[in-house]
């Protein structure tokens, strides 16, 4: 489970009680952390090259940055990525699986994504649609209830027996 940060007030009294020599759980307990949260804001700080008494020019924004760099961007994948709704509407089709339009993508992109991962990434695109079902009903459907009263029922007279209450 991700942690939130230690304020930088906190961070500050880390570093300044590590300078006096007091351990990771006296830290801890004095500053009422855990252990493990001063330890990794000691190795950040060991990371960063920051040491107390920290520079006069060192704000809360800079030292933040110093120790919580941004992330280094993802590498992007550089296989095509396949029209997912073109994909789906060929397997509408009779007869198409998603093994023959896989064979159809490698056709075109010799060094696109191996078969397994295609039918994940499909399953995943698939499975964000919305599962409702689309109908088209006719004007005459809608408003039959509201046009035609509801019809009494009566029986013949020729057959007794059928609707007559006894």
């Amino acid at each position: 489970m991700a942690q939130s940060r230690l304020p930088m007030r906190k961070i500050r009294d880390v570093l300044r009680l590590s300078a006096a020599g007091l351990s990771k759980r006296q830290i801890a307990a004095s500053l009422g952390i855990g252990p493990t949260a001063a330890g990794a804001c000691l190795r950040r700080a060991r990371e960063a090259g920051i040491s107390w008494p920290l520079p006069d020019d060192l704000g809360d924004a800079a030292l933040e940055r110093r120790l919580y760099p941004a992330p280094a961007a993802a590498a992007k994948d550089w296989r095509s990525r396949p029209d997912w709704p073109a994909v789906h509407r060929e397997l509408r089709r009779k007869g198409v699986t998603l093994q023959l339009v896989w064979e159809e993508y490698r056709a075109t992109h010799p060094d696109g994504y191996s078969r397994s991962r295609f039918c994940e990434l499909y399953r995943a695109w698939e499975g964000r649609l919305s599962p409702t079902m689309r109908q088209a009903h006719t004007w005459l459907a809608r408003s039959c209830s509201s046009i035609m009263p509801a019809l009494p029922t009566y029986h013949s007279p020729a057959a007794p027996g059928i609707g007559q209450r006894s």
